[in-house]
């Protein structure tokens, strides 16, 4: 239920600038997002890999209704990845693309040509691009655009939602040698006829496919702060014979550092999924959804700064 709220809350106008005009709001965001610009981004990239952690980033930017707008962030990606090899921060540091912020919405041809060039740019800085999966209306669309490019950038990776009911055949389809793909729960709202509804089910879709990809020839990257999941993924790892070499657990930014922290202490790698830019507030109340006890943390920051 509490789920349900907070998605609904995520596509409200009146919620956003509730929560974007509140005391506070600005330093309790902080905690998800590396920061507005790209100086932000290579900042945090260049703590957390000092640290001994991997890295993937995001530039923050989906309502793309508007050719500008997507070559704006195309733009802002080729930047990126130019400023990431130029500090050395590849191939440490990968980026994570939403095909929606580079026009899928309006002109699947444009997004392909704009997610192309940034996989070429990412090439050329040593290090690669992970398509991130949004909700179930793209998923066709996302995995046409990413065969097509693995043609020529056959590291691109892939992202599968545990939450949908397909996604059992998709990790099949996916799992063949070389193959990156990131397994995350999901954070969508999505009908029942589509989405596993309770997290029981979703939870055990998550182990099923966890033991498809692990059991394969590709390259999981297991994508959960559940602790259930990650001694799972430990466990898996160990009865598949795969060493830290051969898959990676991933977090995202400000969430269970502790815990990121330990398990690249233990030898595995650790990507920290950091996002910045502007268009936070989508991005926040679906981490809030996937995991609604953040909201304690929200809770405690706003009552430590009264």
């Amino acid at each position: 239920m509490l789920r349900s709220v907070i998605l609904a809350a995520s596509r409200s106008s009146q919620v956003e600038r509730l929560v974007a005009t509140a005391p506070y709001t600005r330093d309790v965001v902080r905690r998800f997002v590396a920061g507005a610009a790209t100086d932000d981004a290579l900042r945090a990239t260049r703590g957390l890999v000092d640290d001994g952690l991997a890295v993937t980033l995001d530039h923050l930017g989906e309502d793309t209704v508007r050719p500008e707008q997507a070559t704006a962030t195309r733009d802002e990606y080729l930047k990126l990845l130019k400023m990431l090899s130029g500090a050395g921060l590849t191939p440490a540091a990968e980026v994570s693309v939403k095909l929606s912020a580079l026009g899928q919405m309006f002109d699947e041809q444009l997004a392909y040509d704009n997610v192309r060039a940034i996989c070429a740019a990412a090439d050329a800085a040593g290090t690669t691009v992970t398509l991130d999966m949004e909700d179930h209306t793209t998923t066709d669309s996302t995995l046409e655009v990413l065969a097509k490019l693995r043609k020529d950038f056959p590291s691109t990776g892939a992202v599968l939602q545990a939450y949908l009911r397909r996604t059992e055949s998709d990790c099949r389809e996916l799992s063949s040698a070389g193959s990156r793909v990131r397994l995350c729960k999901g954070a969508y709202r999505e009908p029942e006829s589509v989405a596993y509804q309770s997290a029981r089910e979703v939870d055990k879709s998550y182990v099923r496919c966890l033991n498809i990809l692990m059991s394969g020839d590709g390259y999981p990257m297991l994508a959960t702060h559940d602790p259930r999941m990650i001694a799972i993924g430990e466990d898996r790892a160990r009865w598949f014979d795969r060493g830290p070499e051969r898959f990676e657990f991933q977090m995202l930014y400000g969430i269970r550092p502790e815990e990121q922290a330990r398990l690249a202490g233990e030898g595995y790698t650790v990507r920290t999924y950091v996002p910045y830019g502007d268009e936070w507030y989508g991005y926040l109340m679906r981490r809030l959804a996937e995991r609604p006890a953040n909201l304690v943390f929200f809770g405690r920051a706003l009552v430590s700064k009264k």
